[in-house]
């Protein structure tokens, strides 16, 4: 009895067996005529019987769904996904069988989807789809996850599609991968132009050496992008108003690259919005001491002095800021208002004098003292204004000067500020 038992139990297995083949053969035959629908019916029959399949019959069965799957994709993610993943399984299981059937094709096809996410990447990117463009980039990362440059543009892509969180979590996983971007690059000398170029591979670089049209081929390391990265995490955190999470991304940014400008002005905002800017100072002035030569720097510096109540201190940082730009309208309207603000003062003693003789002499030399200080503020609005010539402040400002100082281009002005406003 035992016997015969194990007799039908065989044959069993051999129907099984059997079914999962035509079944296969039947998707297979359907692929190749291009009739997708009777492939997936298949596919669907054999889909019970795979799990107690041999290897190689799982990895037909595979690469066979992965095409059905990826010919009634079109442009969803989702299925495109599922192919490739059902490629990959391919991949892995003839691997472990050490078998090779159906490797090679799975993976010209699994690059086939890929190179369609490429393509449809560009498109998104020209079209500044930002977010298409990052989970298109993601998409092929989690295809090839060898290929850690997808991941980078998706964090990227995210970003300028203002979706933060999307790319923190990208940023934080190429952290966690220790990703630098550090490549090899072929490199040489354009005759026509002289630039340095940079070629894919090797052999194009020397062929392009060798037709005479290149000059000087030469290895270079691209420089790595972890401090970048460190510092968009930063940036990330600054722009969600997420103060305490940025200062802590902040130091570790700082670790790669300490001197970045853009990220100690970062960490210098925030200490300036929390108010304390005694701490902004001590930030800016480092900024200040790694690059002298910036204006921008020595103005947002004079902006914390004279918060600081140190307005002469102000004042000689956007006077220097004015030495390196001297376009620098916003300097110049600054030191202007510092005067204005002295200027009140003087009027405001002027007016509280009273009709004493010491009084009136006190009186006469304020007024001098008042005419000089107004004097002194006119170059500084004439040359905000050479800038920004439609700035109704400034000339309103500088009307109201000329009219204190008896100058006729307060009339000038006046006409100026009318045709501005509509002539009204």
């Amino acid at each position: 009895m035992k016997t015969k038992f194990i007799v039908v139990l065989f044959l069993t297995f051999s129907a099984i067996g059997f079914s999962q083949k035509q079944e296969l053969k039947a998707a297979s035959k359907a692929l190749k005529t291009g009739d997708v629908k009777a492939a997936a019916e298949a596919l669907k029959g054999a889909e019970s019987l795979v799990g107690s399949a041999d290897e190689k019959t799982k990895a037909l069965y595979q690469f066979l769904n992965a095409q059905v799957i990826s010919s009634t994709a079109g442009e969803s993610l989702e299925k495109i996904e599922k192919a490739a993943n059902a490629y990959n399984k391919v991949i892995e299981i003839e691997k472990a069988a050490e078998i090779i059937k159906y490797t090679e094709g799975a993976k010209e096809k699994k690059q086939s989807l890929i190179s369609s996410l490429a393509e449809g990447y560009n498109k998104d990117y020209e079209e500044e789809n930002f977010m298409g463009a990052s989970e298109k980039s993601y998409l092929m990362y989690k295809i090839n996850k060898a290929d850690t440059l997808n991941l980078y543009f998706a964090a990227a892509n995210a970003v300028n599609a203002k979706e933060y969180d999307t790319a923190l979590k990208h940023y934080n996983e190429l952290m966690e991968l220790n990703y630098t971007g550090k490549r090899t690059q072929y490199v040489a000398t354009n005759v026509a132009s002289g630039e340095l170029e940079a070629f894919q591979t090797k052999n194009a670089r020397d062929v392009s050496v060798k037709s005479k049209l290149y000059v000087k081929p030469d290895v270079v390391e691209t420089e790595s992008r972890k401090p970048e990265i460190a510092k968009n995490i930063a940036l990330i955190y600054v722009t969600q108003g997420k103060s305490d999470l940025a200062l802590s991304a902040i130091e570790n940014a700082k670790k790669e690259n300490p001197n970045d400008s853009s990220l100690l002005q970062s960490e210098a905002n925030i200490y300036y919005k929390s108010g304390d800017i005694a701490k902004y100072r001590e930030i800016m002035e480092q900024i200040v001491a790694n690059d002298p030569e910036n204006p921008e720097s020595l103005y947002n510096l004079g902006v914390s002095a004279s918060r600081l109540g140190d307005n002469e201190q102000a004042m000689s940082y956007y006077k220097k800021a004015i030495e390196l730009n001297p376009d620098y309208a916003e300097a110049q309207v600054n030191i202007s208002n510092i005067l204005l603000d002295k200027g009140i003062k003087i009027v405001d003693e002027m007016n509280n004098l009273g009709s004493s003789a010491k009084d009136n002499k006190r009186y006469e030399l304020l007024k001098k003292e008042k005419e000089t200080l107004y004097r002194s503020v006119v170059p500084y609005l004439e040359g905000a204004l050479k800038t920004k010539p439609d700035d109704a402040a400034v000339i309103e400002t500088l009307m109201k000067l000329f009219y204190q100082l008896d100058d006729p281009k307060a009339d000038v002005m006046k006409d100026k500020l009318k045709a501005l406003e509509g002539g009204m």
